[in-house]
Order: structure tokens, then C-alpha cells, then sequence
């Protein structure tokens, strides 16, 4: 199954609430110690940590997240 990244959130805690988000409507996205070499954690660059679901559901994941992150940021 490949995957696609949807978005990129610089905090981990908010990368997390997103995650749980996206799954509690349905959607699957990674967890952040899932789809790396065993025993090591996904590494993450500049942009923050990568938030990737299947890409059947990248395009509704998408704008779900961004609504998301949009709400999250305004509070």
C-alpha cells in the first residue's frame, strides 16, 4: 500500500491530535513510529513531521486535515 504525505505539522503534540483526528473519521494515516526501520522512529525535517494516509485517501484526508490544522491554529 503506498502512501502519501498530506501535510506537515512542526508540533508534536498537534501531529498527534491530528492523527487521532483523521482516524476517528475514518480515514488511516501512519503513526509516527510506523513505516521506518525497526526500532527507529520516522525521522522528520524542517518542514515538522509528515502526516501520510493511503493515497485513495489523500485528497479527503487533505482537506480534512487543513480544516483542522486551521482550527487548531485559531485556538
Amino acid at each position: 500500500m503506498s502512501y502519501q504525505i498530506i501535510a506537515h505539522v512542526k508540533n508534536p503534540s498537534a501531529a498527534r491530535v491530528l492523527v487521532v483526528a483523521l482516524r476517528a473519521h475514518g480515514f488511516h494515516p501512519l503513526e509516527q513510529g510506523e513505516g521506518g526501520l525497526p526500532g527507529v522512529r520516522n525521522l522528520f525535517g524542517p518542514e515538522g513531521i509528515p502526516i501520510q494516509v493511503p493515497e485513495d485517501e489523500a485528497r479527503d484526508a487533505s482537506v480534512l486535515a487543513q480544516e483542522l490544522l486551521r482550527d487548531m491554529a485559531a485556538s
